[in-house]
């Protein structure tokens, strides 16, 4: 079995894509769901879907290394191989990233490098941008700095509003992330050691939508 963790904040719709279309087949489980927000909306779907769920506030913790550390702790209880962050709106820790180094997997609605952070809808629409998209990567210490697993490109036609923008970049988030998921629990994922930030994926080209 292929353990995998998903950390939330908020609606969790890609999430509910993960359980939709990972969970449960070729040896993929979704064995825990995390929250940074008691009141997320995720948690619901997590506890729908009967996975094991737990909130992890930093309110209710000395500091972000005491919640990182309660975090890592939780994950390691439940052998977990890969932690998805699909809408997790907190940093983290540069201690927990180095203990799941290269297992730790975020979506970003933008085509990194470019637009980075926060608010990347709104800095491609200041820029007028004629293509954004969205990138799966793996999470180092930076913002959306790490290795690019895979991207998807949406091309914009203005004038469009953000809602109208956020909702095309979600139905690509919603194949993309699940996709990132197989293939990496297929064994298809590897980063070229001679450069680190390069990341092959065998059979590029057949691994489908």
């Amino acid at each position: 079995m292929f353990r995998i963790a998903v950390l939330v904040s908020g609606e969790g719709t890609n999430l509910q894509a993960i359980l939709d279309s990972v969970h449960g087949r070729d040896g993929i489980e979704v064995v825990g769901v995390a929250s940074s927000r008691a009141e997320a909306p995720g948690l619901e779907r997590a506890r729908k879907a009967r996975v094991a769920s737990e909130v992890f506030a930093a309110a209710d913790h000395y500091d972000r290394a005491a919640r990182d550390a309660a975090l890592g702790d939780w994950l390691e209880e439940r052998q977990v191989d890969l932690v998805v962050l699909a809408g997790f709106m907190e940093l983290l820790g540069p201690e927990l990233i180095a203990r799941f180094r290269h297992r730790i997997v975020n979506v970003h609605p933008a085509l990194l490098p470019a637009f980075p952070g926060v608010g990347a809808i709104e800095q491609a629409i200041e820029y007028g941008v004629k293509v954004t998209g969205v990138t799966v990567h793996f999470v180092d210490e930076g913002v959306d700095s790490g290795p690019i697993i895979l991207q998807e490109p949406v091309e914009l036609t203005y004038p469009s509003t953000i809602e109208e923008i956020e909702e095309r970049l979600h139905r690509v988030e919603h194949r993309l992330l699940p996709k990132a998921v197989r293939l990496i629990a297929a064994g298809r994922v590897r980063i070229e050691p001679g450069s680190p930030r390069l990341v092959l994926i065998e059979g590029a080209g057949d691994e489908g939508a």
